[in-house]
């Protein structure tokens, strides 16, 4: 199964980038004065770099920070997250770090996570001369494959972007789907034995997901054991009405499909979907509140068209402050 790294790396540098530093480029963090916030310049990247023959990249950032000297200055910050070994990586590192200089006439700090799995890929600086005419343009690297060998100290660590390389990691070495498996549940248990809030759990449990893709059936034991994990923590935070519903849904539409004919199992397994969606969907109620709400909540839910979509409903009762409000949102939708 192909892995998905571009979506959740720039998801995680969007939600985590202080902490991004902070692991991976600890003395470039050191001198951001934080207080002073920061701001993503995506556009302004794509505007100056455009032109230029890129690589695959799995995601990359212009950010503008402040420094603790009081001036007006602003440094932005370039991150290039390269998936692959390329031979011309430095190069565009150099295009790009002198094409944002010319156009703001600032500090432009080039920084470089290389994903790939090339242990001997290390490109660090780009040069070129003739004549006593000499360019050296050298820039900070992390290679992610150097942290296998500090797995304990990501394991230990309370910030929230070791999450995202460990999750990393081993979607690069788990080749056989039982232990990505494994692995997947295992990093799921740190974000609560880290005692992250329900937004952090989410937010990094949907990297987690992005990367260690599973096939459907090893998904499917997932999705049963988080459920059991959760109930057991008695945290809902996680587990997803839509998500495990679309996933029933085209299983049961596959078997009815063999049975009766395809026209019949893809309506079969559509009704199926909705059906498993609001049994969980009262399920996680109960669990969330008690009996009693979940039996008000039923007529509601049967109220709802069938094409109105329950990931929302989910949302919707993970952050409800209370039943009263549950019932409240869950009112609206039905109507």
């Amino acid at each position: 199964m192909k892995n998905d790294y571009d979506s959740p790396w720039k998801e995680a540098l969007d939600r985590y980038f202080p902490q991004f530093m902070a692991l991976l480029f600890p003395q470039a963090h050191a001198g951001i004065d934080w207080s002073q916030g920061y701001d993503f310049l995506d556009k302004e990247l794509q505007q100056v770099t455009r032109d230029a023959e890129l690589g695959r990249r799995y995601a990359d950032k212009l950010v503008k920070v402040h420094t603790h000297d009081g001036a007006e200055t602003w440094v932005l910050v370039h991150v290039e997250v390269q998936g692959d070994a390329e031979a011309g990586f430095s190069e565009r590192m150099y295009i790009y770090n002198y094409r944002l200089f010319d156009r703001y006439r600032v500090d432009i700090v080039s920084l470089a996570v290389l994903a790939d799995d090339t242990p001997s890929h290390r490109p660090d600086a780009y040069r070129r001369s003739r004549w006593g005419c000499e360019l050296r343009f050298c820039y900070p690297i992390q290679k992610l494959l150097d942290w296998r060998a500090r797995w304990d100290a990501l394991e230990a660590a309370s910030n929230p972007f070791s999450v995202v390389v460990m999750a990393h990691l081993k979607a690069q070495e788990s080749r056989d789907g039982i232990a990505r498996k494994g692995w997947k549940l295992r990093l799921v248990r740190l974000l609560y034995q880290r005692g992250y809030n329900r937004n952090q759990v989410l937010e990094l449990f949907r990297v987690i997901d992005w990367m260690l893709r599973l096939p459907e059936e090893l998904e499917r034991e997932f999705t049963h054991e988080l459920i059991a994990f959760e109930e057991q923590t008695k945290m809902p935070y996680i587990t997803s009405v839509e998500r495990i519903g679309r996933q029933e849904g085209r299983q049961e539409g596959r078997q009815e499909g063999r049975q009766e004919g395809r026209q019949e199992g893809r309506q079969e397994g559509r009704q199926e979907g909705l059906v498993a969606e609001r049994q969980l969907l009262l399920r996680m109620i109960r669990k969330r509140f008690d009996a009693g709400v979940a039996k008000q909540s039923a007529p509601l839910l049967d109220r709802i068209d069938n094409t109105q979509p329950l990931e929302d409903l989910g949302e919707a009762l993970i952050e409800a402050a209370d039943s009263g409000a549950w019932l409240q949102a869950l009112g609206f939708a039905a109507d």
